[in-house]
């Protein structure tokens, strides 16, 4: 007659408990409910999950890290924006000289701008500031004032200060007379772009602007 084998015993670390062995349908229900949260978690943390909320709440005041500088005056950074991983920042007041990334083409100094904006920005924390009335540029760009944390001061007003973008009077903010002035100190001191643009280098709308 052949000898009964006992059977092994799992170590008391792997051992399964007596009730869930008895009970393998509701061990099973509990691991597919276990699953569909964590995707449902996931989902949740998906970049395309799009964003709601307004501007002001999402962004004014606010710190983010800037992660891609397009040129002088536009920059990205780590917020979610819609289905986008990312937030374009338009930045208030100013406009930098194009790079040869632009449809129109390089202009003068577009590419010491561009340089410029990338040293001090790329990888920094920023604080952003918005106007309440006007968040929106007409390619859907966020318009705010940057302020890296660690200067405590508008980059915007550094970009005029030192030459590197004109104060951009066309749409009324609330420090367009403060960049219009620091223009003019910029352009009497001869810095930056200053030191020799001539008109016809300008942007368009500036040369418009000085023929009426």
């Amino acid at each position: 007659m052949a000898r009964y084998r006992r059977r092994k015993r799992l170590p008391s670390t792997i051992r399964v408990p007596r009730y869930y062995r008895r009970h393998p349908l509701f061990v099973a229900v509990v691991l597919i409910i276990g699953f569909v949260a964590f995707l449902g978690r996931d989902a949740q943390r998906s970049p395309s999950a799009p964003v709601t909320g307004s501007d002001l709440d999402r962004y004014d005041g606010q710190t983010f890290t800037v992660v891609h500088v397009a040129d002088g005056d536009t920059v990205d950074v780590d917020a979610p924006d819609g289905n986008e991983t990312k937030t374009r920042i338009r930045l208030w007041g100013v406009d930098t000289p194009e790079t040869d990334k632009s449809p129109t083409g390089r202009m003068f100094y577009g590419d010491e701008a561009s340089d410029f904006t990338r040293s001090a920005l790329l990888g920094r924390r920023v604080r952003l500031l918005l106007v309440a009335d006007d968040t929106r540029d007409k390619y859907n760009r966020l318009l705010a004032y940057i302020v890296p944390v660690d200067t405590g001061r508008l980059f915007n007003e550094i970009l005029v200060e030192a030459g590197y973008a004109y104060a951009d009077p066309r749409f009324k903010h609330p420090h367009r007379e403060r960049f219009l002035s620091l223009e003019s100190n910029a352009r009497a001191a001869r810095v930056g772009l200053w030191q020799s643009v001539t008109p016809d280098q300008m942007p368009n709308w500036r040369r418009r602007n000085a023929a009426k």
